[in-house]
């Protein structure tokens, strides 16, 4: 093991000899290099706080956020089910009641409803 000083600073020990840099040699890279991981940690930290990644996690590791949100998320699914249904057969009953005046689909459909009436009585 090898012992470098860096600016008259405290030695570093390094592993190997392949790995010893010389900052004298290439102050400008090093600083540049050192800017632009910087930068880089910046726009990871960003993007992090972008995703609400610690949102995600307390709302995992919390199991009664997590029973919370999966039954108001259910309770939206449900309802949302039931209007678009409704709307649906709205819309196909509206529909179906403009086609009843037509000479051959009204006759099928007073036919069903004699077949109806008649297992009533």
């Amino acid at each position: 093991m090898s012992k470098v000083t860096i600016n008259g600073n405290t030695p570093i020990t390094e592993a190997t000899p392949a790995q010893q840099y010389d900052t004298s040699e290439h102050p400008f890279e090093l600083r540049h290099e050192v800017k632009r991981l910087n930068t880089r940690l910046d726009q990871i930290a960003d993007s992090l706080e972008r995703a609400q990644i610690k949102d995600i996690i307390e709302n995992y590791s919390s199991p009664k956020k997590r029973i919370i949100t999966n039954f108001t998320a259910g309770m939206a699914r449900g309802l949302g089910l039931t209007v678009g249904t409704f709307v649906v057969l709205g819309l196909l009953a509206f529909i179906l009641s403009q086609f009843v005046n037509m000479p051959i689909v009204g006759q099928y459909i007073a036919d069903l409803l004699g077949y109806i009436e008649d297992y009533k009585n």
